[in-house]
């Protein structure tokens, strides 16, 4: 424990926090920000603003703005999940002085001890995360890696959902009155791009773009809990509805609209799309019952018609590739044990509930309107258990 202390000392390195924190309300989950950078704070406010509320927190977060510090320590790096590339994370466990290191049990799964913490670092900016049950402190350049601080915000979230029972899904999701919509693909198949066309009709609420957890709810159905991760999207997906066009301006959109599609569509160039600002006020939940589940397995270069279907994960157990998500680097369990890259992923729980939702899978080329029309209509179905 003493060396926890003396790696959170070093992080603080005597930062004055007097500039009034940031105090979040996440479904329940109240959590505190301090930090040494008005102008991070204010972004955070900003950022979270359907989620800021008065008062304490019960787990407080300091995110100091400063040069990056240098332990000394040697990083184990993080792999990366199937077609992605480059180092991203890297992490280190702090143990106590009695502990031992990991042991392989034979499966493909690591049987490691309990941790008193874990550093991660954030291979490309140098940002420093310390992750522990007493400490949660981010150190580097906090305001021009203000993504990097706003995903640690929402790890905190996320780790409590899991710990709870929760499961995390790879899935951005809307809701229209009482029902949500998970929309979940493969890399590059347009869930974001699909989710804020249907996020245009009135009546619906942004619920996440990226991380979506669900846990059964008191009637035997799923509840669907989002993660206050704005949607960040390339430009293809700004020109192709009117509401996203602010975020560029008209010098922007000329050029973009000036590429060929494929490679409007390929390029990666990430805006955040405000959702308060863009849609209007009241656009975001934080919870709701999930009645359906749609995977896009489209391909923009596909000669077949699009073809919207139900499907049965027991027969389609490939789909939930494009649906399941690792915890991430940030992760203990109950027992203190961080989560590693090796584990995998136990998909019971998925399958008891996602058997409680209809499942679609989008085939053929890509239609988001189409596909928006279709789940438009099905939201709106006074449904309140699985269509047959």
């Amino acid at each position: 424990m003493q060396r926890l202390l003396e790696i959170a000392d070093r992080m603080m390195d005597g930062a004055v926090m007097d500039q009034p924190s940031v105090v979040l309300d996440l479904d329940g989950f109240r959590l505190e920000v301090r930090s040494n950078s008005r102008q991070l704070l204010d972004r955070l406010r900003d950022y979270f603003a359907h989620a800021v509320v008065v008062g304490g927190g019960e787990v407080v977060l300091y995110a100091i703005e400063g040069p990056s510090t240098d332990l000394g320590f040697a990083y184990q790096h993080w792999r990366r999940e199937p077609g992605k590339s480059g180092r991203k994370d890297a992490y280190l466990d702090l143990v106590s002085a009695d502990s031992v290191g990991p042991e392989t049990t034979g499966d493909g799964n690591s049987n490691r001890r309990p941790s008193i913490g874990r550093l991660v670092l954030k291979v490309r900016t140098g940002m420093l995360f310390l992750q522990s049950d007493s400490h949660r402190i981010v150190r580097g350049g906090c305001v021009l890696n203000d993504n990097q601080v706003i995903n640690f915000v929402n790890c905190q979230l996320m780790n409590r959902l899991q710990l709870r029972g929760a499961v995390i899904c790879h899935a951005s999701a809307i809701v229209l009155g009482q029902r949500a919509l998970a929309i979940a693909g493969f890399s590059g198949g347009g869930k974001s791009s699909l989710m804020l066309r249907m996020l245009t009709e009135p009546g619906t609420k942004f619920l996440t773009n990226d991380r979506l957890f669900l846990e059964p709810d008191s009637s035997g159905g799923v509840c669907a809990i989002g993660v206050p991760k704005l949607p960040r999207i390339n430009p293809g997906t700004i020109l192709s509805l009117p509401t996203l066009s602010p975020i560029l301006d008209q010098a922007q959109r000329d050029q973009f609209a000036a590429l060929p599609a494929d490679q409007l569509w390929d390029l990666e160039q990430k805006y955040d799309v405000d959702i308060t600002g863009l849609f209007g006020a009241d656009r975001i939940a934080s919870r709701s019952p999930m009645t359906d589940l749609l995977v896009l397995n489209w391909r923009r270069d596909s000669q077949s018609d699009c073809q919207i279907q139900r499907v049965d994960l027991h027969q389609r157990p490939e789909l939930l590739e494009a649906i399941i998500k690792s915890p991430g680097p940030f992760y203990s369990d109950r027992d203190g044990v961080f989560q590693t890259d090796d584990k995998r992923i136990d998909l019971d729980p998925y399958i008891d509930l996602l058997d409680r939702v209809n499942v679609w899978e989008a085939s053929g080329r890509v239609d988001f309107a189409l596909a928006a029309d279709k789940f438009r209509s099905i939201l709106e179905a006074d449904l309140c258990t699985k269509t047959s």
